[in-house]
């Protein structure tokens, strides 16, 4: 089995575990409406993760999400108001995030300043931006054609899923197939290298933030859909369940390893740990306990296979000498 494939192997199992445990001690939690609710609370943070991949595949990280998630969402309402088409005020929420990643992979990839400073400023100016402009109040009074995107409570979550499983089996093809896709884990795996080979890795770089930030706006704009009311201090912590969710699915903070089908999984047993948790009747507060050791597990099992990479390495290269 490749190591690639190991990760992913490994979160399936866990998945499989807890679902077994839940089918046994909580049927309940299998019903329709819980499976449904729990995608539509989830559904930012898998769009978001998608991007986040790119990003990280690529040796970077982008904690600005959350605060370009409000933004993008209270612009969205905001233009809606106006009286603009919904599909329209969905495609000004895209841009905005393009616009915000833009900036961001600007800055990262010509400016050279790191990715965890860049996008810490973009979090703090947007955050403080939105809520100076806004006064904290709340989007209200919504057109009645925003809510479900004029479709019924019922059709939207289909609509949703469909959406959602497009963009996810385009990504997965995309970074497999397709040259971009190689030359997004080329500027991860050894950016030396891939500029000596022809690569322009600024341009790599600019892209998969303008990606992240589209798809924040897309999901800002899905999320948004679903209340008849947007908050000003929407995506609080976004940032840190999505980059949870690449890491547990195997993507390595140094670069150059990730799929999307390992992030699809992380997402997934994420999001399923909280709910499982009140169906088997344990304290909420365990939640982020265990998120955390499940993260830090991650972390350290990444550490012991680059090191583990290193010293098979080094004892290739001490033969051949």
């Amino acid at each position: 089995m490749r190591k690639t494939h190991t990760r992913e192997v490994s979160v399936a199992g866990a998945i499989a575990a807890l679902a077994l445990l839940l089918a046994v001690a909580a049927p309940g939690y299998f019903s329709a409406e819980n499976l449904s609710d729990l995608f539509l609370a989830n559904l930012p943070v898998l769009l978001v993760a998608l991007g986040m991949t790119l990003v990280v595949v690529t040796r970077e990280i982008d904690i600005s999400v959350g605060s370009t998630f409000a933004v993008c969402g209270v612009a969205a309402g905001i233009l809606s108001k106006s009286g603009l088409p919904v599909w329209l005020a969905g495609a000004a929420a895209c841009l905005v995030g393009a616009a915000v990643g833009s900036l961001n992979g600007a800055l990262v990839a010509y400016v050279g300043i790191p990715s965890i400073v860049v996008t810490l400023a973009t979090m703090t100016a947007l955050r403080d931006g939105l809520r100076w402009a806004t006064d904290g109040a709340w989007v209200q009074d919504l057109p009645r054609s925003f809510q479900w995107l004029g479709l019924t409570q019922g059709e939207f979550p289909l609509v949703a899923a469909a959406v959602t499983a497009v963009l996810t089996a385009a990504f997965a093809w995309g970074l497999r197939y397709l040259a971009a896709g190689r030359a997004i884990y080329a500027t991860g795996s050894n950016p030396g290298a891939a500029r000596l080979a022809g690569l322009n890795t600024s341009a790599v770089k600019g892209m998969v933030f303008t990606v992240l930030g589209t798809l924040t706006g897309l999901a800002a704009m899905l999320n948004a859909v679903r209340f008849n009311q947007i908050p000003s201090n929407a995506g609080i912590g976004l940032e840190m369940k999505v980059i949870a969710a690449v890491v547990v699915g195997g993507a390595s903070v140094g670069g150059g390893t990730g799929s999307v089908a390992g992030t699809v999984l992380g997402v997934v047993l994420l999001a399923a740990i909280g709910p499982a948790l009140t169906f088997l009747g344990v304290s909420a507060y365990w939640e982020r306990a265990i998120q955390g050791g499940i993260i830090l597990l991650a972390i350290a099992a990444d550490r012991l296979r680059h090191s583990a990479d290193r010293h098979i390495v080094g004892a290739g290269a001490g033969a051949r000498a």
